[in-house]
């Protein structure tokens, strides 16, 4: 279990507390707006309405007693940075602040944000990438050219086994785990034979999963 601070309770925020309530984290929301802290109230643990912009609200949270803090203040970079700079400043751990673009970024790392997140950018690139190809279930960037894909079993795969396809020589890819219904198998085993309502979660660089997925009816690729 963590213990979470969450400033600024937009649209990524809120996510936020909604997922670290459902993963039975304690977290402490604050915001300017009253209606977010109502709303937030039912998955937090404790709620404030305060600026933490100023130094004497900062010191009043204790924050070094916090795993993790998110400064999730979209609309007032000034406050952002404000806000990323104090809380290290009086010893948070670990402080993770939304950024709308690299120039943001930029001036957040250098003010003491440990990592700077672009939910916005991170959203579209996902999409993108999910519906530029047919086929694509989920999508999880790793490095700018290595990813993990979630992907229909490819049809000439059926009824035939991982060591006997030889996937990791012939695609360059490798299977992390197998997909039924709501169930999984992680790092199936080279006897593993492929089902027709398979899910495949696959790790491999962009170019050789998409050469799967877009060249997948050509019957000299499998």
């Amino acid at each position: 279990m963590k213990s979470v601070l969450v400033i600024g309770l937009g649209r990524f925020g809120m996510h936020l507390i909604y997922r670290f309530h459902e993963l039975g984290d304690q977290v402490m929301a604050i915001d300017l707006n009253e209606e977010k802290i109502h709303e937030a109230m039912p998955f937090v643990v404790s709620a404030k309405i305060a600026n933490c912009a100023k130094e004497e609200t900062v010191k009043s949270l204790g924050v070094r007693n916090f795993d993790i803090c998110f400064v999730c203040v979209g609309h007032d970079f000034q406050s952002s940075l404000e806000i990323t700079c104090l809380l290290k400043e009086m010893g948070a751990n670990r402080v993770i602040s939304k950024a709308s673009n690299a120039f943001h970024a930029k001036f957040l790392e250098k003010n003491g944000a440990d990592e700077v997140v672009y939910p916005e950018k991170y959203s579209a690139e996902k999409f993108a990438t999910k519906y530029s190809v047919d086929n694509v279930f989920d999508y999880i960037e790793l490095t700018d050219d290595t990813a993990i894909y979630e992907i229909p079993v490819v049809p000439s795969w059926i009824g035939k086994s991982i060591v006997n396809l030889d996937i990791r020589q012939r695609y360059k890819i490798n299977i992390l785990a197998i997909k039924k219904d709501e169930n999984i198998q992680a790092m199936p085993g080279a006897d593993y034979v492929f089902a027709t309502d398979d899910h495949l979660v696959i790790l491999g660089h962009q170019k050789d999963v998409e050469k799967l997925l877009r060249f997948k009816e050509n019957k000299k690729l499998f």
